[in-house]
């Protein structure tokens, strides 16, 4: 059964990219957003999720206000099904045409550092897309990720991630192929929002609530000197996308009693600034905050309290 409902589930994802591609961009991006919010409709579970985080997280916000955005969320991640299964079968000259980038002077700064370069963001706007764009306008990079459940899907996916010459890196020996990359000057990529079991997990406030959060980036940072760049891509109204490269995160000072904890705080506080600046760009139907915080976190973390300004 499970095998059929995999076969099944490449099958329709094959179908719907075939017709998206021969679609005009407003259409696909109109179908996409019809389709996420379908799912809003039927899918009780994930919707009960997002509309709990985004009850938690915005407090100040009407109830009507917060399925608002649950809404337009499901339709964003739609819209990212049909935008990807098309921008994958663009030229890269084509794909290059369909962004404007911010902040390229500080990616070459970095770069030039001979470090290599760290590259963060969440499950946050066209993330996917700006990793193969990222390769065009600089060079290929290294991407950290998981595999998918559904060998076809994940094919899929990963040919689309090296379409434009990037490399995927999958968890075991990570670490090393990383230290490789960077020692050559290269960057990577890496998603620092999904909740953590693994045990070099560390806690750190997210929308005021501990969250169990990735250590590898702090850590390969600390450890290389490598340049942390956060890096959003969100769109535009004429349908292209912003590829945002902000300002390097700074790391914590030499004295710091805990410089990983405090890096990784840093750069989570830079991702929530972009998520509450477009909420509907965010994964909310991710269960981010499911377990409680971790005993030696007891007493660190403020209560949930309604900040008044959600903007």
């Amino acid at each position: 059964m499970k095998a059929q409902r995999q076969q099944l589930e490449l099958a329709a994802v094959r179908v719907v990219g075939a017709v998206a591609g021969v679609l005009p961009a407003w259409l696909a991006r109109t179908l996409g957003a019809g389709l996420g919010r379908t799912f809003y409709l039927l899918d009780r579970s994930h919707r009960r999720v997002a509309l709990a985080n985004l009850a938690q997280c915005f407090p100040s916000r009407s109830e009507a206000e917060r399925k608002q955005i649950a809404r337009r969320m499901f339709a964003h991640f739609g819209v990212l099904l049909l935008e990807l299964l098309r921008f994958g079968r663009l030229s890269p000259e084509q794909m290059r045409a369909r962004v404007v980038v911010d902040g390229e002077e500080r990616v070459r700064a970095a770069y030039a550092k001979g470090k290599g370069v760290l590259f963060f963001t969440g499950h946050f706007g066209f993330w996917e897309m700006h990793a193969m764009v990222h390769a065009l306008v600089f060079q290929p990079i290294g991407v950290l990720a998981r595999p998918l459940d559904n060998p076809g899907l994940h094919v899929l996916l990963e040919d689309m991630r090296q379409g434009t010459g990037n490399t995927v890196i999958y968890r075991e020996g990570a670490v090393r192929k990383v230290l490789r990359m960077l020692s050559m000057g290269q960057g990577v990529a890496l998603l620092i929002d999904q909740h953590m079991h693994s045990p070099d997990a560390i806690w750190v406030q997210f929308f005021q609530r501990p969250a169990a959060t990735t250590s590898t980036l702090a850590a390969l940072a600390l450890r290389t000197g490598a340049p942390v760049i956060p890096v959003f891509a969100v769109p535009l109204p004429d349908g292209r996308l912003r590829l945002i490269y902000e300002h390097p995160v700074e790391p914590p000072p030499a004295d710091s009693p805990d410089p990983v904890r405090e890096f990784t705080q840093r750069c989570t506080d830079v991702l929530e600034m972009y998520v509450r600046r477009q909420p509907e760009l965010w994964l909310w139907m991710h269960r981010r905050w499911r377990d409680a915080p971790a005993p030696e976190t007891k007493g660190m973390f403020p209560e949930v309290r309604d900040e008044g300004g959600d903007a």
